[in-house]
């Protein structure tokens, strides 16, 4: 504990980082890929608002060639989990690490909950951390993160830092100095490092709970757009699948023609498959009230923060880790910031059998989507 303080209020100097996060990485379990395909390559979001990124951008990477080995977390506050939203489509995600490495050997991909056997101290320090407040140092952030990482055998990482008022970091210096950080020391520690600074001023995407964003991802790849903001989410997958294929030498344009030729839809259905679920099932999604545009004029703001909140209050994300999280409740918002919209246009919806809940949540969604009667200029996907 003494020492967590004085690394927090002194914070560890890149090569020191770098050594703590190896020793983290070495102490318990590492999945072996040898006689994988490479590149063997792992991708990480620092969390955020309607982030469902992992859950297309893994099979269109694997229908691209790449090995995708992949440990994921729950949500908690705001962010949502990858493994509370596959969880909710009836996909299996406790593998062991033995089932890991032998379902991406099938078919090249494999996400399960992380194992404790892997960089378990990280679980320790961070319980620690968490206890005393001393989360926010961003040497210890980072090896939390990459110790993950190269525990999970990987050699590649693409990292997503998530910056705004629906993120863990809302300041853009913050944000880029873990990004720097996490480059410099994932290099010191034998890994290829791609990362961004990604916007999360808004949600990503048109949905935010569970299931509504695993079918949201499957929209994604099976062509299927149905809204501005779905296709604001498609970019940002598409940029951030060129990013990893041009990190481990392959065609960018790889990622546009897996989309097209439906082998990334065909690789999420074996995934889906390998694990227990169904790609192409009707996910369970509650009954929705619509929420209206009351003027005309450009969607100025749309606070991830608020969304985030109601969607908890809802039910789809837990305020303590003990909680149970609610599969079918959730949020849509079909227009990013930019957009104009007429009077009595349909510019949210809220999910959940609970009426007086949807009536809330309803009336708390309103202001949180701004309407200016000037134009508004879109937001970057990439703040810097």
């Amino acid at each position: 504990m003494a020492w967590l303080r004085d690394a927090y209020e002194h914070p560890l100097s890149l090569d020191q980082t770098a050594e703590l996060t190896l020793a983290m990485a070495e102490f318990g379990e590492r999945l072996d890929l040898t006689g994988l395909p490479k590149p063997w390559l792992d991708k990480h979001s620092t969390g955020g608002v309607g982030d469902k990124t992992t859950i297309a951008i893994l099979p269109l990477l694997a229908a691209c060639g790449l090995t995708m080995v992949k440990m994921s977390g729950r949500g908690l506050g705001i962010t949502g989990g990858t493994i509370d939203k596959l969880e909710s489509v009836g996909v299996r995600t406790d593998l062991s690490p033995a089932e890991m490495v032998a379902q991406a050997g099938r078919i090249g991909i494999a996400l399960s909950g992380q194992s404790p056997n892997l960089a378990p101290a990280d679980g320790r320090l961070y319980a620690l951390r968490n206890q005393t407040g001393l989360i926010d140092s961003i040497p210890l952030i980072v090896s939390s993160i990459l110790s993950k990482k190269i525990a999970g055998g990987c050699d590649t990482v693409v990292l997503d830092v998530k910056c705004g008022s629906g993120a863990f970091m809302t300041d853009a210096t913050r944000a880029t100095a873990l990004r720097d950080a996490l480059v410099s020391t994932g290099e010191r520690c034998g890994l290829k490092v791609f990362a961004e600074v990604t916007d999360m001023s808004q949600p990503l995407g048109s949905a935010v709970g569970n299931a509504i964003e695993v079918r949201e991802a499957r929209s994604v790849l099976v062509d299927e757009i149905d809204s501005p903001n779905t296709g604001r989410f498609r970019d940002f997958v598409v940029a951030m699948a060129q990013h990893a294929l041009a990190a481990v030498g392959f065609d960018p344009s790889l990622a546009e023609a897996r989309l097209a030729d439906g082998s990334a839809a065909e690789k999420a259905r074996e995934w889906f498959t390998a694990q227990g679920g169904d790609f192409d099932a009707e996910f369970a999604v509650d009954p929705a009230t619509e929420v209206l545009a009351e003027r005309e004029g450009w969607i100025s703001g749309i606070d991830a923060h608020a969304v985030g909140t109601i969607a908890l209050e809802l039910g789809a994300g837990r305020k303590m880790k003990t909680d149970a999280v609610r599969g079918s409740v959730g949020l849509e918002i079909p227009f990013p910031v930019g957009t104009r919209v007429s009077a009595g246009d349909v510019i949210g919806r809220v999910m959940t059998v609970d009426v007086a809940a949807r009536d809330w949540a309803a009336g708390q969604l309103r202001p949180a989507i701004a309407i200016s009667s000037e134009p508004v200029t879109p937001v970057s996907l990439v703040v810097v």
